[in-house]
């Protein structure tokens, strides 16, 4: 049935957890509704959609660069990816 697309267990876990994710933004919206608006830093007023939606194309952005410049292991681009997202969710 899932054949079409070869399905790695690391494949498997990022939309798992990008999927727990936008489930765990959709409760706080519930929780808490109007997106947590705020200015930040790049003085852009965000919501948590906003940051959430920066700090992954932040991310997919560093691991091209990477896998352009670097190549493998990919732990590095991780922690970079970890610190660009906390960045987002903090100061952006």
């Amino acid at each position: 049935m899932l054949s079409w697309m070869a399905w790695t267990w690391p494949t498997a876990l990022f939309f798992i957890a990008l999927f727990a994710t936008i489930g765990l933004l959709i409760a706080l919206e519930i929780r808490n509704p109007g997106g947590d608006a705020r200015k930040g830093v790049l003085g852009l007023t965000t919501t948590r959609g906003d940051r959430l939606f920066i700090s992954l194309l932040g991310s997919a952005y560093i691991f091209l660069a990477w896998l352009g410049i670097m190549g493998t292991p990919l732990w590095a681009p991780l922690a970079l990816a970890i610190c660009w997202g906390a960045f987002c969710f903090w100061k952006v």
